[in-house]
């Protein structure tokens, strides 16, 4: 496995992610921030945070399936969410544990959880990019 992740000792220890990403491998695979479309381009959860994690998650692991990779190989996410609060923070989850339960997976990478005013389309709250290693 070309990820190793991690809390070292002397960083707050977090169940939602891991404080570092060892990456070992030679492929970097580079996933653009995955919005809550679905195949054929349409919004997914319309208002709804929890629905649109889910999807972006989903978005995600078939990009990294179709790159020969899943999500054991991801060493870093990108979380952008429109006008986060704190208070999001329980939908946010509940997305990220929708998906993971349908996709199999624990995804804990290191994460960054940016607050924007607004992306591309007025009906996408949330955007998550990704990028993965693979030997």
């Amino acid at each position: 496995m070309a990820i190793t992740l991690m809390n070292p000792d002397g960083l707050p220890e977090t169940d939602v992610y891991r404080q570092v990403s060892i990456a070992t491998g030679s492929k970097l695979i580079f996933i653009a921030g995955q919005v809550a479309c679905d195949v054929d381009g349409v919004t997914v959860g319309e208002g709804d945070l929890a629905a649109q994690v889910e999807q972006c998650y989903l978005n995600i692991g078939t990009a990294l399936a179709a790159a020969g990779a899943s999500f054991d190989d991801v060493a870093k996410l990108t979380v952008h969410v429109v006008d986060w609060t704190p208070d999001k923070m329980p939908l946010l989850m509940k997305g990220v544990t929708r998906a993971a339960t349908k996709l199999g997976v624990t995804p804990v990478p290191p994460a960054t959880l940016l607050g924007v005013a607004a992306l591309d389309v007025p009906d996408h709250l949330v955007e998550i990019e990704a990028t993965a290693v693979i030997d």
